[in-house]
């Protein structure tokens, strides 16, 4: 706990921290605070600006307060919470059509927000996929069991019983016997995974 002339403060540091915000929405936060009634600093502590710690607080569950849902978290709470730079948080929603990255639960401004039990779920997926593997790969059912972590007899009975959200195949293949082999996408896979934990 920082104290300043007997008074608890918080430098950026300390609400990186503690509330998982990136630097830059901490630092435009500051600069729009003619316009969004942030709290003017208490001082300096060290050569670190420095605000009121129940003021600020106050400020922040008002703002929290607004219009956004519960459980919805921005592009730099996402790159503090999982180590990932905003410039590949960029390219991965850039990627999306591609990868399966969830599309954002919420949009204020231009703020975007997304359901962060969705998107760490995608993104343990995305991560964990063999180096090398296109997300327009066609794979099989086997290969999709892998990739959900399920049993491979487990989603045999998948096409005949889908699950919700469970995708189309992208090519059928007819095989002996009247039997088909059912090629699926890996990124429609990868959305499914990241609907089905989230």
């Amino acid at each position: 706990m920082t104290m300043l002339d007997g008074r608890r403060v918080y430098t950026r540091a300390e609400l990186m921290d503690a509330h998982g915000l990136g630097r830059s929405t901490l630092e435009k936060w500051f600069r729009e605070r003619a316009s969004n009634g942030h709290p003017e600093p208490a001082g300096t502590v060290g050569s670190q600006l420095a605000w009121d710690a129940e003021a600020w607080d106050r400020w922040y569950a008002a703002r929290r307060s607004g219009d956004v849902p519960p459980g919805l978290v921005t592009r730099d709470q996402l790159a503090a919470r999982h180590n990932v730079s905003r410039h590949r948080l960029k390219q991965l929603w850039a990627d999306r059509a591609s990868n399966g990255h969830p599309d954002a639960a919420h949009r204020s401004g231009k703020a975007l927000y997304w359901d962060e039990a969705a998107w760490t779920a995608w993104f343990t997926a995305y991560e964990e996929r063999p180096p090398g593997e296109d997300p327009d790969d066609l794979v099989t059912l086997a290969d999709a069991a892998r990739i959900l972590g399920l049993a491979q007899t487990s989603v045999t009975v998948y096409p005949k019983r889908p699950p919700a959200g469970w995708p189309e195949p992208a090519r059928v293949e007819p095989l002996g016997g009247g039997k088909v082999r059912r090629l699926y996408r890996r990124r429609d896979i990868l959305a499914y995974a990241a609907r089905s934990r989230g």
